[in-house]
């Protein structure tokens, strides 16, 4: 076992003799949990119609927040005053915060998908008034207030909301981005990587954190990027920036980027979490991943299954007794059927969204256990 610090450490239980697949255990000042690990995305420090009760009684380990989200509302000072994020939004399990360093290029060039299809033509540029050396600077989405995130200020404000894994301050470049800027990108945001672990080793405070590999999908640079931060003494290590335009390229970009990482300490993929996308990475070595997928697709109606996803909204359900899957043991398939959920969507009633997302959280959390079991058997 390698300890990383008093309070956080990395186990590696069972190494797949079929693959680089390998269950471990994460332990965090709020407890433990087995990997690899979905990982629910809650970015205002809730999941979108769910209950931290439930989510931990389903089995979701590990949430992950969103920092530049709670810096707006309510402010990290206020979560602070009122004992850190796990007192203040009531979960008692594991939390990882984000860096705020994803804004920088979701408000500065739009949507992933608008990006990959050409289209980031920083449509939304006016809220991200300045990117030099020290930081960004913001102007917030609620009120119009100037926000700074540096590498110190977003790991400050991680460490006042407390949560046990935070990730070090980066920039996302998009995938278009132009190879001299990628470049320019790459060499500033190890500078501010460099930057974040200098300014939380001066205070540890009982929390982990994470590097965050970059390099688009330029092998070299990639490579460079688990050179540098594998030098540096984080508890872990994220795989981010561009991951590619389609999954085919993610799975190679981690296929020469994963080998390059100290087996000893674990490796999340931030962002990314759909059924193939896990199918394809965690033979790779990858152990952890968070995305809203589950729970935003559940919101819209889609619900996931052993047998494809399953579209409530369809007709086809409108008299069917059974539960979404049978065998689920999830609040949604315990206590109501496919017909009532699917008048519960077209009604545009809200315990139909907590249904579909009870159901689809707990459908992740149960994938990943057979997921574990396959690779203690050496059959992943």
């Amino acid at each position: 076992m390698t300890t990383l610090t008093n309070t956080f450490s990395f186990e590696i239980l069972h190494q797949s003799k079929k693959s680089a697949a390998r269950v471990g255990k994460i332990t965090t000042p709020h407890g433990s949990f087995l990997t690899p690990a979905f990982v629910g995305v809650g970015t205002n420090g809730a999941l979108k119609s769910l209950g931290h009760d439930e989510a931990m009684e389903s089995g979701l380990d590990l949430m992950f927040a969103n920092t530049y989200h709670l810096m707006v509302q309510p402010g990290e000072d206020t979560i602070e005053k009122m004992g850190g994020i796990h007192r203040f939004s009531g979960r008692s399990r594991p939390i990882i915060t984000d860096s705020g360093g994803f804004q920088v290029f979701s408000l500065a060039y739009g949507s992933v998908a608008q990006e990959l299809k050409s289209q980031g033509t920083k449509k939304h540029a006016n809220s991200v008034l300045k990117i030099n050396e020290d930081g960004v600077t913001f102007r917030s989405y609620r009120d119009g207030k100037t926000i700074l995130l540096t590498p110190e200020t977003s790991i400050g404000a991680q460490k006042k909301i407390g949560a046990d894994i935070m990730i070090s301050f980066d920039e996302l470049p998009p995938y278009h981005i132009a190879e001299k800027a990628l470049k320019s990108s790459f060499e500033r945001t190890h500078r501010w990587e460099k930057r974040s672990l200098e300014y939380h080793k001066n205070n540890p405070t009982n929390q982990a954190l994470y590097s965050v590999v970059h390099g688009g999908i330029i092998p070299e640079l990639r490579k460079k990027s688990c050179s540098i931060l594998s030098q540096m003494d984080f508890d872990g290590h994220a795989v981010g920036g561009s991951l590619g335009k389609n999954r085919d390229e993610m799975v190679e970009m981690l296929q020469y980027t994963l080998p390059c990482l100290p087996k000893e300490k674990p490796v999340h993929l931030l962002g990314i979490a759909d059924l193939p996308s896990l199918y394809s990475s965690i033979p790779l070595g990858i152990d952890s991943f968070d995305s809203s997928y589950p729970t935003k697709a559940a919101r819209h109606g889609t619900l996931l299954t052993d047998n494809g996803t399953l579209r409530i909204v369809s007709g086809a359900y409108k008299e069917d007794a059974r539960p979404i899957e049978e065998g689920c043991l999830c609040r949604a398939c315990r206590t109501t059927s496919r017909s009532f959920l699917h008048h519960l969507f077209k009604a545009n009633e809200l315990l139909g969204l907590s249904l579909a997302s009870s159901h689809n959280l707990h459908y992740m959390v149960r994938f990943m256990e057979r997921v574990r079991q396959k690779i203690l058997l050496d059959e992943m």
